[in-house]
């Protein structure tokens, strides 16, 4: 899209000093590091298709529809003008207009249509271009995506459902899903009383229909307190029996095409995310079909939830990197102080300082996706990809507030209004910390894996001696580490935070040491493993490494 420039001509003074606007972005080919990582990580066999979407992903047009779809929220419609119950949300056409793209495109399912070495990879590579301009459409791209496995595990479901899960037509319509072109899936899994606690749920499932265990009918009755994307076609959701919390599938229109007793209570007014739209809802009588052994519901959900977690990284990787291009972007345009402020020796340093960040943010989440593509085959692998999103989800998803509150700040005031973009992406990323378990419920679960896993700490320390030798601070750091996982598991709770910064820390700075320039790797490792790193930004050791990682940083 050609950008006409507005008139800088005013009557009181002349418009210097400001820079031009940013244009489209081609976000595969200007991003040297993402097309390193996706070949490094095995999936060059997709880059064809990946190049082809960066530049519709980064373009002018993609950005305004994300601002429009994040300027009107959707709007909940309970009940028609007759007073009859209908449960629709009202979506502005720009979300309707992202939901097609991301579809089109096979954000949700390309995984599963290319599957084979190096799918995964370029699975999230795909989301990881659309993510930098859109937030709120990847949450049911990832739920429908996480759905694919549990629906093979059910052959009745796979029958019903997976032909149209796996379509690239988005079809909006609210009738049956048997009448659609293509299906989304959604998630109701939490409830007031518990939030991560998923076995304090209290909604009780009836049976309805059937001899009873995965297939046959229940009738749900209960709440769910948060629900995103509720015009899904039909959600995975959690429900007591006798046997103990089982996993059941709730359709919008219940078999006989009369609409489901699903009913949407109110939508959240929410920080961030806010095209996409969440809610509280009530089963009354609702029709379901249990899927998976009764009362193992969360072992039927975990690999969606694992998922969707790889999601959280990958995502919050993305965000990041959108904010550090805007900041060089404005830094290589603006003069202060006698010259540009990219060339200022400390600004430099805060842009060199968050493109570090940015690549080891990037290497970790995807080193995460080749586990998945090999899990299959390699126990090590299998290993990774149990304890691996963990690790990721909590550190990456913790940086990114971070880092792009900085890279925000590197605007100056022009950074803290709406049409800088940045504003929006500084609100996108907290939902990732939040979104299927927070920060503890992560820690937990590295220690859980580690513990019932007996591939897991191996793996992870495999991962690690990789790089032994690259580093004095590193081979420091995987020392103490295999002591410290040479312990007690059961010991480690209440430092569970810690072990899971001190294994993603190590393990991001293994990844850049073996592949990554030196200038790169030598900088993460002297800042983040030294004992004087305290998280903040701008505060890299060595002045003449610099220029390089910036280079390296830069959109091309």
């Amino acid at each position: 899209m050609k950008i006409h420039q507005p008139h800088a001509e005013l009557p009181t003074h002349t418009v210097t000093n400001m820079p031009p606007h940013i244009g489209d972005q081609d976000l595969w080919a200007s991003d040297r590091v993402l097309r390193e990582t996706v070949e490094r990580e095995g999936g060059a066999r997709f880059t064809d298709a990946i190049a082809a979407f960066g530049p519709i992903a980064g373009a002018v047009d993609t950005f305004d529809l994300a601002d429009q779809a994040d300027r009107h929220p959707p709007q909940l419609h309970a009940f028609d003008r007759y007073g009859m119950r209908i449960d629709q949300v009202e979506f502005h056409p720009a979300y309707h207009a992202l939901m097609d793209m991301a579809i089109g495109h096979g954000l949700p399912n390309f995984a599963w249509r290319h599957e084979g070495p190096g799918a995964q990879v370029a699975h999230f590579a795909l989301n990881y271009l659309f993510n930098q301009a859109e937030g709120g459409v990847m949450c049911p791209m990832s739920m429908t995506y996480s759905a694919v496995p549990v629906f093979r595990g059910n052959p009745g479901l796979a029958d019903d459902w997976l032909e149209r899960v796996l379509s690239t037509d988005y079809d909006r319509r609210d009738i049956p899903a048997a009448e659609k072109r293509g299906a989304t899936i959604g998630m109701f899994m939490t409830e007031k009383q518990g939030g991560s606690d998923v076995r304090a749920n209290t909604t009780r499932a009836t049976l309805s229909e059937g001899p009873g265990g995965p297939g046959s009918a229940y009738r749900l009755t209960g709440h769910k307190f948060f629900c995103s994307a509720p015009m899904s076609d039909a959600f995975l959701t959690l429900a007591q029996t006798d046997a103990g919390l089982s996993c059941f599938l709730v359709p919008r229109f219940t078999p006989d095409g009369g609409r489901n007793r699903l009913f949407l209570q109110r939508l959240k007014d929410k920080l961030g995310n806010r095209s996409n739209a969440s809610s509280e809802i009530e089963y009354h009588d609702t029709w379901s079909m249990m899927i998976g052994k009764e009362g193992r519901g969360i072992r039927t959900i975990i690999e969606m939830v694992q998922a969707n977690r790889v999601y959280c990284g990958v995502s919050s990787a993305a965000l990041m990197r959108q904010a550090l291009v805007r900041a060089l972007y404005h830094c290589s345009h603006r003069d202060a102080f006698g010259a540009r402020l990219i060339e200022q020796p400390l600004m430099r340093n805060v842009l060199a300082d968050l493109a570090l960040e940015t690549e080891a943010a990037t290497a970790l989440a995807f080193r995460v996706t080749r586990a998945l593509d090999e899990a299959a085959h390699d126990p090590a692998a299998a290993a990774l990809a149990r304890v691996g999103p963990a690790v990721a989800k909590y550190w990456i998803c913790k940086r990114a507030p971070v880092q792009i509150g900085e890279a925000l700040e590197c605007h100056g005031g022009p950074g803290y209004v709406e049409e800088s973009v940045m504003p929006r992406l500084y609100r996108e990323a907290p939902v990732n910390s939040i979104w299927e378990g927070s920060g503890n419920i992560m820690c937990l679960d590295v220690l859980r894996a580690i513990g019932r896993d007996r591939h897991a700490a191996p793996a992870l320390m495999t991962e690690l001696e990789a790089a032994r030798g690259g580093h004095p601070l590193l081979d420091r750091r995987i020392d103490a580490l295999g002591s410290v996982l040479a312990g007690p598991p059961a010991d480690l709770e209440s430092q569970a935070r810690r072990l899971t910064e001190w294994l993603a820390v190590a393990w991001q700075a293994s990844l850049l040491v073996r592949h990554a320039p030196e200038p790169v790797s030598d900088a993460f490792c002297a800042s983040r493993l030294g004992s004087e790193w305290h998280g903040a930004f701008g505060t890299l050791p060595s002045a003449g490494e610099l220029a390089a990682i910036i280079s390296r940083a830069y959109p091309v």
